[in-house]
């Protein structure tokens, strides 16, 4: 497969998301935003995305994928969202841009901070009060071998793992199981989003595969 055609297939897939349904922002932790919100910006990444596909097929240069992007996020103002939806917002627009080779991090500071907090901030952390991944768990998914990375951004000793992740793969859409382990205080994921989380009170790994084998033959896409 050429590297066009896996970008391409990148798009694709994060075109298919539902970016902002209910339990995307229950993975961040947040109440999701109103639906007139959720419903705007669902559009506004999928015409991006397109946009963006469009340009690939023509083997536009990274200049002009990056102004795609930027006009994009322009189309947006900050102010229009709270912290929360802003750091989402420059969440996604982070992934597209890393998906089409485009360094666009200092624009996306300065629509998030401003410009002159932007030159003051551009040597921290992307967003505010993130820190730098401390590990990375990572796992082939058992369908198209793709790497499904789970992101570690605090640790804390004494913090059980608690649960088994019945999670689903971006790309190929196969659902796999993971286990994160303990002391893990924050993390974020990767190229997969969450399914069902099993209770290892309730569940032992066999009884989780069960759940799993459940899920492959009553949720097929």
């Amino acid at each position: 497969m050429t590297d066009k055609q896996i970008t391409l297939d990148k798009l694709e897939a994060f075109k298919n998301l539902n970016k902002f349904s209910y339990s995307a922002w229950e993975q961040r932790g947040l109440n999701p935003s109103a639906n007139e919100i959720s419903d705007k910006l669902e559009i506004l990444f999928n015409k991006c995305t397109d946009e963006l596909i469009n340009a690939i097929n023509l083997s536009l240069r990274t200049k002009q994928l990056k102004l795609i992007l930027k006009q994009n996020l322009e189309s947006l103002s900050s102010s229009d969202f709270d912290t929360e939806e802003r750091e989402f917002i420059c969440d996604y627009f982070d992934q597209l841009s890393k998906i089409v080779s485009v360094e666009f991090k200092n624009n996306l500071n300065g629509w998030l901070y401003g410009n002159l907090l932007n030159t003051l901030f551009k040597f921290s952390s992307f967003f505010k009060g993130k820190v730098k991944d401390k590990e990375i768990l990572s796992q082939d998914c058992t369908k198209c071998n793709s790497k499904l990375e789970t992101f570690i951004t605090k640790k804390e000793v004494g913090i059980p793992d608690y649960s088994w992740k019945i999670i689903q793969c971006h790309n190929c859409k196969e659902f796999n199981l993971l286990s994160t382990g303990p002391n893990i205080k924050e993390l974020r994921f990767g190229n997969y989003k969450l399914i069902e989380q099993l209770l290892k009170t309730e569940f032992n790994e066999e009884e989780a595969k069960i759940r799993l084998n459940q899920i492959k033959v009553f949720r097929k896409h």
